[in-house]
């Protein structure tokens, strides 16, 4: 008994030990080739992500383009940026520079001009949430990407939370806490006016056409995003959604909080979404036969069995961002499949949005 004790100890110390020299086989891959990107657009909040990666050495830009001119003054001093970096347009950056990948920072509605630009010059794209305003978009972006063999990936802020991917790994990979049967998504905050988002971005996230709605967009797409996830990338059955309009003085053209209910056989999910929250939250809870968990935040996990709660520390993620990831999949080091960025999953994820509207405009259930 001591023997196998002794052993089997062993054995977990090889495999730590692998998976140390796995993660830093991976890091020194990630430094030895620093991803080289053009940029679409300035007018998206998220940027100053990509800057700052940019700032810090984690990335290369070759290229921005941008028509407006403020936009582009006002980033060239924020960030110390030369001029030679700046395009007026994409068709000009695109003829001008080669990068691995285009990364899309416009109005949503955008998207689909950057897939069709840089698609036929085999150039893959990451946009930021959500895909596309609707499924028409998505069905030609589909097909331009089988067409042309590019990857095309949606970058959402929890997918890179470690505490999502243990709630995952728990009730999918260690099986030990029974089936999914409820999944409850909350995201939001007091709204985009409140917290202080640019004017640039407020003109068009706060826009029916070029955001596709308001916060049923805006932060719908984190639940519906999760909630797919969470079901093997299965589109769910039906979708009911109830869009609110509680701020009209604030945002006269676009709802301001949704709830959408996804039902999937065996399964319900509850996307929670608002601008018209005391403070901004993103958590995930998800009920299986035997346990619950609750990711509270990006790293907080509380599990409850019986009676008692208690904490589950979570675990480092190999991909820290969107761009250690974009690296490693135009790299084929990991196949997206119904990965959270995925075109599967966001395939799904744009379905569930349009539903939504439509369920809240005729006061009826869809089937999907």
């Amino acid at each position: 008994m001591k023997v196998d004790h002794i052993i089997c100890g062993q054995r977990c110390r090889a495999r730590r030990l692998a998976c140390i020299c796995l993660f830093f086989f991976f890091l020194a891959c990630s430094h030895a080739q620093v991803l080289k990107v053009g940029v679409a657009g300035l007018n998206h909040d998220h940027v100053h992500g990509i800057l700052n990666q940019f700032k810090h050495g984690e990335v290369i830009i070759l290229g921005i383009a941008e028509p407006d001119q403020q936009l582009v003054a006002k980033y060239k001093k924020n960030y110390q940026l030369p001029d030679s970096l700046f395009y007026s347009s994409l068709a000009s950056m695109l003829e001008h520079i080669k990068p691995d990948a285009v990364l899309a920072y416009n109005a949503i509605v955008d998207h689909l001009a950057v897939v069709e630009a840089c698609a036929p010059k085999g150039i893959s794209v990451m946009v930021e949430k959500p895909l596309a305003t609707t499924t028409m978009q998505t069905r030609r972006m589909e097909s331009l990407v089988r067409q042309y063999h590019i990857q095309l990936l949606t970058n959402f802020e929890t997918t890179w939370y470690p505490s999502n991917q243990q709630v995952y790994d728990l009730v999918h990979v260690d099986h030990a806490p029974g089936s999914v049967r409820r999944m409850i998504v909350h995201s939001g905050h007091q709204g985009p006016k409140e917290i202080g988002c640019s004017p640039d971005f407020l003109a068009w996230l706060t826009d029916p056409v070029k955001n596709g709605g308001g916060a049923v967009m805006d932060f719908g797409c984190y639940g519906a995003n999760l909630i797919t996830w969470l079901m093997d990338g299965k589109a769910p059955v039906s979708v009911t959604a109830y869009i609110r309009h509680i701020k009209p003085a604030v945002y006269p053209n676009v709802d301001d909080d949704a709830t959408i209910i996804l039902e999937y056989p065996g399964a319900i999910g509850f996307v929670e979404a608002s601008w018209n929250w005391p403070f901004g939250i993103k958590d995930l809870e998800v009920f299986t036969d035997k346990a619950y968990f609750h990711a509270l935040n990006g790293t907080d996990i509380l599990r409850r069995d019986t009676v008692a709660y208690y904490k589950i520390a979570s675990q480092p993620l190999l991909y820290k961002d969107n761009l250690a990831y974009l690296a490693a999949v135009l790299r084929g080091q990991v196949n997206p499949g119904h990965d959270l960025s995925s075109l599967e999953n966001n395939l799904i994820v744009v379905r569930i949005l349009e539903a939504a509207k439509q369920s809240a405009k005729e006061g009826k259930k869809i089937m999907l």
